[in-house]
């Protein structure tokens, strides 16, 4: 079963949100990339969960459950055609990178590296745009003082 589902056209990226201001990615869409099925990858993390600190991994609420389906209608919340029965687990760049040393073969690794590296240019992308709006401000700030 565990084949690297990912493909090149799918865009880690859009996997990612901000949560418990943390860049996250849900338990199902991590599970998808690894190749593995969501109850095996939650089974995994509750066997090792002294491995998974709350900055690595943790539940979300009810509220942050629905908020989410609510802003996002990404296709892992409505792809569980059962519904879920209990509150998934989202996964920090850390959890995603002890969850590949847990899992242990090619395909964690392989996937772990790439979802690694999105949340990293994730971080670039922000970071360059506050610095940017930064200098946009500052320069309107000293563009309104010397018109006064």
């Amino acid at each position: 079963m565990n084949e690297l589902i990912v493909k090149e056209d799918i865009k880690i990226e859009n996997m990612i949100y901000e949560i418990r201001g943390k860049q996250v990615m849900l338990d199902s869409d991590v599970a998808m990339i690894f190749g593995y099925k969501t109850k095996d990858l939650n089974r995994t993390v509750k066997n090792n969960i002294d491995r998974f600190p709350e900055r690595y991994c943790f539940k979300l609420t009810e509220e942050e459950y629905k908020n989410l389906r609510c802003n996002f209608f990404t296709s892992s919340l409505n792809g569980n055609y059962g519904g879920r029965r209990y509150m998934p687990y989202v996964f920090t760049e850390y959890g995603i990178t002890m969850l590949a040393g847990l899992l242990k073969n090619d395909v964690a690794i392989k996937a772990s590296i790439r979802i690694v590296d999105a949340f990293i240019q994730m971080r670039k992308y922000i970071s360059n745009n506050l610095l940017e709006q930064r200098y946009i401000n500052n320069s309107l700030c000293k563009w309104r003082y010397a018109n006064i």
